[in-house]
């Protein structure tokens, strides 16, 4: 019988949620499964009706998923479609700068659909023309500028609607461990994956490694190759290249380059990410499973990314082989912040009972790690805050609020809980788990209270971000599975 025990679903439960929720994943975790002669659940209503059918963008990604080696022909109908555009335009920031034509959100959408109806008309038909960016410099923790191009506001509404049509066709080529500027995924899902790595596999050598200059050196005709193997519609590789040839207006000078993209641009992030997915991404994918002997993890976000050995003569050969690689695309990896580094499980045994070196420490999105002890003597990877950036923030702080030390309390109290990343970001982000001692919420108070009139008020505000309340100590552990699931730095 059909309800006899025994008959019943098999015990397995999915452990955690795919990295793509709500689309097929190819990393799915593995869940429970259909009661003997039960029937398929119904993915469509029985009715005909607008919210039961696939969207043609679903369409899209269905077929990018069944077949790899598809190149898709007609994409720019998708593009200059004036409810993607409408959406396009609603998921810009609206208090964004404006580029050179001065265009803001705002005056944009007081005539929104015959605007949005005259640049759908527009691409139609070949007109849209790209215009330069315009150059703008923001200070860096360490001191030095970074060079930012801030596009016209229509460039920014077309480059987020083809990133939106490309999306669901690379989201199904990208690998596991590509977690920069990807739809649902974030910092510390590669923090969590990069923990689960260090601990749960053979990990004994650390490389940590950045590009340099990334966007400022990458290849623009190795670019449009990469971008074709997938998109046929030559409509659509030639509206990425005339962003990449639109130039840079600095200073009253135009200038154009035949490499590199400007950071800024909706399409920056995912022109990048699609670059380093052939350059890197692929390449290690095969070195690992032909010419790796030992464990390899990889985890990678935009152009940072650390890759861990458990022989030492099989990291020295990568990094010299990826050297190699690099150069052919014209990148070369930052000599001052790649460093192949003792750190695992091992490292930090031969340290304590042999006298052996001492494990190195490697920083990755914000955070030191370096190797440490569970409560009960086990081994684990902490994290702490990066000391610069924290020092950088808190002084910039400070500043702050001693302009501001002849408000009323309850003003400076308004201020702090606005501050986002100044305050509640920075405390939460600290307090994610492993994160070794004090998080930076007491030093962060201690700076309050020297700026503000009210040192009680400042930093009871200041500790009412999300997880001030639970800074972690060094026994803990990530709230994430044991077993390496879809966000895991593990084998694929």
């Amino acid at each position: 019988m059909m309800n006899e025990r025994g008959k019943s679903d098999s015990a397995i439960v999915p452990k955690k949620s795919p990295n793509k929720a709500g689309q097929p994943s190819a990393e799915a975790v593995e869940g429970r499964a259909l009661a003997k002669g039960n029937s398929a659940e119904r993915t469509m209503p029985r009715t005909q009706s607008r919210t039961g059918m696939p969207s043609a963008l679903d369409r899209v990604r269905e077929a990018a998923r069944k077949d790899r080696e598809q190149r898709f022909t007609a994409l720019l109908h998708h593009v200059y479609d004036v409810e993607n555009l409408h959406v396009a335009y609603l998921g810009l920031k609206r208090d964004a700068a404006a580029g050179l034509d001065g265009e803001t959100w705002r005056h944009y959408g007081e005539n929104l659909e015959v605007n949005l109806q005259d640049l759908s008309e527009r691409l139609k038909r070949g007109a849209y023309r790209a215009k330069p960016v315009k150059r703008v410099y923001i200070p860096k923790a360490d001191g030095r500028q970074r060079p930012l191009g801030v596009p016209a506001l229509e460039d920014k509404l077309v480059q987020r609607a083809v990133v939106e049509v490309l999306n669901t066709i690379y989201e199904t080529d990208f690998l596991g461990y590509s977690y920069g500027f990807r739809p649902g995924r974030n910092p510390h899902q590669a923090l969590d994956a990069l923990w689960l790595g260090l601990t749960k596999r053979k990990v004994n050598w650390v490389l940590d490694a950045d590009l340099r200059a990334f966007f400022d050196t990458l290849r623009h005709e190795w670019l449009v190759k990469f971008v074709e193997h997938r998109v046929a519609d030559r409509r659509v590789v030639r509206l990425i290249q005339k962003w990449l040839n639109a130039g840079v207006l600095e200073d009253g000078k135009r200038t154009h380059s035949d490499v590199g993209t400007v950071q800024g641009g909706s399409i920056s992030p995912l022109l990048a990410n699609i670059y380093l997915h052939y350059v890197f991404d692929l390449w290690v994918q095969q070195w690992r499973k032909k010419r790796a002997c030992g464990d390899v993890i990889v985890v990678r976000f935009a152009d940072d990314f650390v890759v861990g050995f458990e022989h030492r003569e099989e990291a020295e050969r990568f990094l010299a082989e990826l050297r190699e690689r690099l150069a052919k695309f014209g990148l070369e990896l930052h000599p001052e912040k790649t460093r192949l580094i003792a750190f695992g499980r091992k490292a930090a045994s031969d340290w304590r009972h042999r006298g052996g070196p001492k494990p190195g420490t490697f920083n990755f999105l914000g955070f030191t790690h370096l190797c440490g002890k569970t409560r009960k003597g086990g081994y684990t990877v902490l994290r702490r805050t990066m000391r610069k950036r924290m020092q950088a923030k808190l002084l910039a702080l400070k500043i702050e609020l001693r302009r501001r030390m002849h408000l009323p309390v309850p003003v400076q109290g308004a201020y702090l809980s606005t501050c986002g990343v100044s305050s509640r970001g920075t405390c939460a982000t600290s307090a994610c788990p492993t994160t070794a001692g004090a998080s930076g919420c007491s030093v962060f108070s201690s700076a309050v209270s020297g700026g503000a009139r009210s040192s009680d008020a400042a930093r009871n505000i200041a500790c009412r971000g999300p997880g001030c309340g639970d800074t972690s100590t060094g026994g803990s552990r990530p709230h994430v599975s044991a077993n390496p699931g879809p966000h895991s730095a593990s084998r694929q």
